[in-house]
């Protein structure tokens, strides 16, 4: 990229004007990859959106059928259960993460002994497949955990809270707090390790104890991560898909089928153009989510 300056003279004063010229070779970096995400993500999202006002199944003949498919998914009991619990299962699970991730981190970054091995052992869930995490915790859960409550004499433990439509969700925030864990405890780790010694050093010497330090040091200069941790948990939670069918299967019933779910399982189901609409819909709403969460935290989580 080269600079052109340019003077222009108006009456007595001379101002100095500068021009950036992008090289052709910018561009020549640039065209592939807008290219393959034009192919591989803008015009199959047009397409699909342009197929959830028919009342295609996929294949075959289709035709036009305006807006019947959204006002069907708006009164769709199923798909506003999926909300719900999608939306319940979201917010609960990246409180979760981001509390144990952030005392975690503090624990690791702290004088102590081998912490360089335990911060390998802790990521160890971040590099297993989520499908194949599901099914040993499916085992976990089915099996030695109510043969744990059957020894100790806990009643409610006897059975397996997968097949419970009121705690089902439970093991599913668990499962998937374990795998998400580690992402965010790297990045707090990163962001402790930012924070200068000497402020807890002059700390120290006023006699703050540690509590106060973590509350009126650490997490004031780490609240740009927490930011940053808040707004990857919570999209990618809205997209839980594996882990759930691994554990459940989106069961007992419909209890935890997530909008990720329900759209492919109604894909399957030859509800092509009506699942459509509903992916459309929810595109628009994580959109809208992705604007409140940078007009709530703008400003505030510049590192």
């Amino acid at each position: 990229m080269s600079t052109t300056t340019t003077i222009v003279t108006r009456g007595d004063r001379r101002t100095r004007l500068s021009t950036k010229r992008v090289e052709p070779i910018y561009y020549l970096f640039l065209l592939p990859v807008l290219a393959l995400f034009t192919l591989a993500i803008t015009v199959p999202a047009v397409i699909g959106i342009f197929f959830s006002f028919t009342n295609s199944i996929g294949i075959g003949e289709w035709s036009f059928i305006g807006l019947t498919n959204y006002l069907a998914a708006f009164s769709d009991p199923a798909i506003l259960q999926s909300y719900l619990f999608t939306f319940g299962f979201s917010l609960v699970t990246v409180v979760l993460v981001n509390i144990i991730a952030l005392l975690l981190a503090v624990g690791l970054t702290a004088r102590i002994r081998f912490k360089t091995a335990l911060r390998a052992v802790f990521v160890i869930p971040m590099v297993v497949s989520g499908i194949i995490i599901s099914y040993v915790f499916n085992f976990l859960f089915s099996n030695s955990v109510p043969d744990a409550g059957s020894a100790l004499g806990i009643g409610w433990l006897e059975t397996s809270i997968l097949a419970n439509p009121d705690l089902a969700w439970v093991a599913i925030v668990i499962v998937t707090a374990w795998q998400a864990i580690p992402s965010a405890l790297l990045i707090y780790i990163a962001g402790l390790l930012s924070v200068p010694g000497d402020v807890y050093e002059a700390a120290d010497i006023d006699g703050a104890s540690k509590r106060q330090q973590l509350m009126k040091i650490t997490l004031p200069l780490v609240a740009g991560y927490v930011v940053i941790n808040i707004i990857l948990g919570f999209k990618n939670f809205l997209n839980a898909y594996d882990i759930i069918v691994g554990l459940t299967n989106g069961g007992p019933g419909t209890a935890t089928r997530s909008i990720a779910m329900t759209i492919i399982t109604g894909f399957n189901g030859g509800d092509y153009a009506y699942q459509m609409a509903n992916a459309t819909i929810f595109f628009v709403v994580a959109i809208l989510i992705a604007l409140l969460q940078l007009s709530v935290t703008r400003g505030r989580n510049a590192l």
